[in-house]
């Protein structure tokens, strides 16, 4: 890997999921549900750095694990098994890393999560800005002082944006599109944020502020654009069954960065993000679900459906000579850590 420039540069918070599916219905005060399916692992920012690292992009993550059994266990998973260079993280004393229960019913999830704010911002993370390719951010309401150095230093920057809980949806946020090469948001914000009542007409107005804009539309696909190259795309989404749709997202966004370094066409980097996407709700959590070249290679060579095939070709000429061994997918029980205390040769112990 190329720690000095990595091909995605990520930090944000880290979270322990636990996954439950297979609901009868939604649960209820005072009821108790047994559930016919679980798994666990790594979430948050890591849903982003497993998903890059899995189409094989060297990816260094700054994050903060606690010093408990579910921040060693995610720090297993995420820099040995998973090879994410996690030399920029920092491993906190009597910190405890977060825990989110996901309920998944239908095709969402409910989610509860129990955590405090971190000992470390981003900027502390990220004082020193390595220079990468590219880099995966969620746009908050206060910038972040390391996107500017990110820029500067010629990285690409890669954005989505949440869900504002205020539904105020201000337009000073939109501000820092300007530090940025994509935008990611989903419908909903998408339109909250432009002003507008349809994802098509979001991405005229976003388009305006940043030079590609991605708009997922759920069961509905996706539409973008790309000004840099004149081109414009749309993608509907694969029939699948929805097991856990955590996380999708951020592999369709990690899968996007993976084409789009690849120099694909905007339709193919659309329909690759839409694929792999599609194919990480089949399997619990986030991070684990991501499918990597494994995943869509498989897909790939059982795929019977003629339109599909035609539609996909374009795979017969992407996918590398070795798409790597089978990908793990999120346990039931976590193995134990290799060790719960003490620190890590690759998370900074303060």
């Amino acid at each position: 890997m190329d720690v000095d420039r990595p091909d995605v540069l990520l930090t944000g918070l880290l979270f322990y999921d636990l996954v439950l599916t297979g609901l009868g219905k939604a649960p209820t005060p005072g009821e108790e549900i047994w559930t016919a399916g679980m798994g666990c692992g790594p979430g948050g920012i890591a849903n982003l750095a497993v998903a890059a690292a899995r189409f094989g992009l060297s990816t260094s993550l700054a994050t903060v694990f606690g010093d408990d059994f579910y921040g060693a266990y995610c720090q297993d998973v995420i820099g040995d098994q998973e090879h994410v260079d996690l030399s920029l993280s920092r491993t906190a004393s009597g910190w405890p890393t977060p825990v989110t229960v996901s309920l998944a019913y239908g095709d969402d999830r409910a989610l509860v999560t129990h955590g405090q704010e971190p000992p470390y911002t981003q900027d502390e993370l990220m004082r020193e800005v390595p220079e990468a390719r590219t880099a995966l951010v969620h746009l908050e309401a206060e910038p972040r002082a390391w996107l500017a150095k990110a820029a500067a230093n010629g990285t690409q920057i890669y954005a989505d944006v949440g869900w504002d809980p205020t539904r105020r949806w201000s337009r000073d946020l939109l501000d820092q599109l300007s530090l940025c090469h994509a935008f990611l948001p989903n419908e909903t914000e998408a339109m909250a944020y432009s002003r507008t009542d349809s994802a098509v007409a979001a991405l005229g107005t976003l388009s305006e502020l940043v030079p590609v804009v991605v708009v997922t539309r759920g069961g509905a696909g996706a539409v973008a654009v790309d000004q840099t190259t004149g081109e414009y795309a749309e993608a509907p989404a694969l029939d699948v069954g929805v097991l856990d749709a955590t996380g999708a997202g951020d592999v369709f966004g990690a899968s996007f960065v993976a084409a789009s370094l690849g120099g694909w066409p905007l339709e193919e980097r659309l329909r690759f993000a839409v694929l792999a996407a599609g194919l990480s709700v089949q399997h619990h959590g986030g991070a684990l679900a991501a499918p990597g070249w494994y995943g869509v290679d498989r897909w790939w060579r059982s795929l019977a459906d003629p339109d599909l095939k035609q539609v996909y070709g374009f795979l017969a000429d992407r996918l590398p000579a070795d798409v790597g061994p089978p990908v793990p997918h999120a346990p039931v029980t976590p193995p134990i850590p290799r060790t719960t205390a003490g620190p890590r040769a690759f998370a900074r112990q303060h």
